[in-house]
C-alpha cells in the first residue's frame, strides 16, 4: 500500500482540484464516546505485566497491514497481545509501558491519528481514510482506551531518543523493532510474559469466549441444514456457510476452516475445502467464530453424510468418542495439564493394541508413542484471543504446569487411517474423526462451553435427522 502505482490514470492533481478536495467538510469529532467496556480488565493486565519488569521501558505494537498481492491487503488481525493490554484493535499503533522511579510504569498508545483535511493525504496516502474508512482520533482513542495516546509517526523517533532499558515484541513492526536497541533472549522473555498472563481468563474473556461458542453451536447447525446443497456443489459451500454465521454474528472465522469429507478428513489442517461431499462418507468440520473482540471457539463435529453411521463408523467414532470422554474427566483444578492428553491417548493406544494396528501390551504402546500413527496430535490446546492461545508460555507454566480454575482449553482426540496406509485394513483406510470440545475449568471441575452440540454417535444422528437439509 505504501508504494505508489505506476499506472495511473490520473498521474498529476491539479491546484484546482486539492484546494476543492480541502474545502466543505463537516465536523465529524466524536464526543459521545465512553470509557471501552474491556478497558478495567486490560489495565489490570497491564499492571501484572508492569510488575514482571519493573525499571524497563516495554513496547508491544499492534502490527501493520500485509500485502497480499500488488496493492491488495490481507484483512487486520492484530497482535493478540497488544489487543489483551490495550483492548483495541488499531493497526499501526504500539502500547509503551515507561518506567517510573518508583518502579511501576507509565502506559501510553501509539495510534494513527485522524487524516488532516489541510492537505491531500485524506484522500491520495497510503493510509488515505476516504479509501480505507475513517479512524478514530487520538482524543477518541483516549476516550475508549482509558490511555494517553500519541501519533504513530512520531514513535521510532521517540524510542530511539529515550535511554531507558527496552524490550519490544518482535516480529511485528519492523520499523518500531529498528527504532530500539535491544536484546533477542530478553525480548523473548516479554512475548513469554504476555502469553503467561492470557492463561488464566478473567470473567469478562470468559463471557466473550462463551459468545463466540455459542454462534459456532449455530454455525454448526446451519451446515447441518445445508448438507444436501454440499453434496450437489462441495466442501466449500460448508465453508461457506459456516462463515456466513461468522461474519453475522462475529468478526470473522478464528482459524482457516477445515471442512474435510472422505479420506481428506485424515488431513490433520485440510482447508483447501475443494473436494466433493458424498454420502456414505464421514464429514469432520473443525470451525469456531471469532468474536468482535476477537476470541475465538474451536469445535469439531465429524458427521456422517448420510445421516447414519456405517458399523465401522461408528465402531471408530465411539473410540474417539470413549477417549473424549476419559480427557474431559482429567481436566480440573489441581490436574497436571498433561492428564486429560494422558488419558485421551492411552484409551486409544489400547483400542488400537485391541484391534491390532499396533503391538502390545497398551501401556508399552503407549509409553513408546506407537498410537502417534494414527492419532497424530496432541489432544488439545489453550484456547482464547488465538485458536492456540497462550503459545509463547514458559514451559512450566503452560504443558508443564497445573490447572487452574479460569483456564479455557480444548480436548480433541483423534483416529485418521490414511488412504495409502497398508497395516490397516482397506476398509479402514480414509476414515478420520476427531471430536472437540472447548472446556472451562472451575473450582470443582470444569464446564463444557460446547455442549449444545451433540457428541454420541446416536445424539449426532437424532440432531441430523431434525436439523438436516
Amino acid at each position: 500500500m505504501a508504494k505508489g502505482r505506476k499506472n495511473r490514470l490520473y498521474p498529476e492533481i491539479s491546484k484546482e482540484l486539492s484546494a476543492l478536495m480541502r474545502t466543505g467538510w463537516a465536523d465529524t469529532e466524536r464526543h459521545d464516546l465512553r470509557l471501552g467496556e474491556q478497558a478495567p480488565h486490560a489495565a489490570r493486565r497491564r499492571a501484572a505485566l508492569s510488575a514482571r519488569f519493573p525499571g524497563e521501558r516495554l513496547v508491544v505494537p499492534s502490527g501493520n497491514l500485509k500485502v497480499r498481492s500488488n496493492d491488495d491487503t490481507y484483512p487486520f488481525r492484530p497482535y493478540s497481545g497488544y489487543v489483551h493490554m490495550t483492548g483495541d484493535q488499531a493497526r499501526d499503533g504500539a502500547l509503551v509501558l515507561e518506567p517510573r522511579t518508583d518502579g511501576g510504569h507509565d502506559a501510553y498508545c501509539y495510534q494513527l491519528p485522524r487524516d488532516s483535511r489541510d492537505n491531500d493525504e485524506f484522500w491520495t496516502g497510503a493510509t488515505a481514510e476516504l479509501w480505507m474508512g475513517r479512524r478514530r482520533s487520538l482524543a477518541e482513542s483516549e476516550l475508549v482506551l482509558g490511555l494517553s495516546c500519541r501519533d504513530i509517526r512520531t514513535a521510532a523517533d521517540d524510542l530511539a531518543l529515550s535511554g531507558a532499558p527496552t524490550r519490544i515484541v518482535r516480529g511485528v513492526d519492523p520499523s518500531l523493532e529498528a527504532a530500539v536497541t535491544t536484546e533477542a533472549e530478553r525480548d523473548a522473555e516479554l512475548e513469554e510474559a504476555l502469553s503467561d498472563l492470557r492463561l488464566v481468563k478473567d470473567d469478562w474473556e470468559i463471557a466473550e469466549l462463551r459468545k463466540a461458542v455459542d454462534s459456532t453451536v449455530r454455525g454448526f447447525t446451519d451446515v447441518i441444514g445445508e448438507l444436501s446443497r454440499a453434496v450437489e456443489s462441495s466442501e466449500r459451500w460448508i465453508e461457506g456457510t459456516f462463515f456466513r454465521r461468522a461474519r453475522l454474528e462475529g468478526n470473522s472465522v478464528g482459524y482457516g476452516s477445515i471442512c474435510a469429507s472422505g479420506d481428506h478428513a485424515t488431513i490433520m489442517h485440510w482447508t483447501d475445502n475443494d473436494g466433493p461431499v458424498r454420502p456414505g462418507d464421514l464429514l469432520l468440520l473443525d470451525a469456531g467464530v471469532e468474536t468482535h473482540t476477537l476470541y475465538t471457539a474451536d469445535v469439531t463435529r465429524t458427521l456422517p453424510v448420510s445421516g447414519t453411521f456405517t458399523p465401522l463408523q461408528r465402531r471408530i467414532y465411539d473410540a474417539v468418542y470413549e477417549a473424549q470422554e476419559a480427557g474431559m474427566a482429567a481436566v480440573k483444578p489441581g490436574a497436571a495439564y498433561r492428564d486429560f492428553h494422558e488419558a485421551s491417548q492411552r484409551h486409544l493406544a489400547e483400542r488400537l493394541v485391541e484391534w491390532g494396528f499396533i503391538e502390545g501390551p497398551a501401556d508399552r504402546a503407549y509409553e513408546l508413542g506407537l498410537q502417534r500413527r494414527f492419532t497424530m496430535a496432541g489432544t488439545g490446546h489453550m484456547l482464547g484471543l488465538d485458536v492456540h492461545d497462550c503459545a509463547q508460555a514458559r514451559h512450566a507454566e503452560y504443558v508443564g504446569g497445573t490447572l487452574e480454575p479460569g483456564m479455557v482449553l480444548t480436548v480433541e482426540p483423534g483416529l485418521y487411517f490414511q488412504p495409502d496406509d497398508l497395516t490397516v485394513p482397506e476398509e479402514w483406510r480414509g476414515i478420520g474423526v476427531r471430536i472437540e470440545d472447548d472446556l472451562l475449568v472451575t473450582d470443582d471441575g470444569h464446564e463444557n462451553l460446547s455442549a449444545g452440540l451433540p457428541r454420541s454417535a446416536d445424539d449426532i444422528e437424532a440432531w441430523m435427522a431434525r436439523f438436516a437439509g
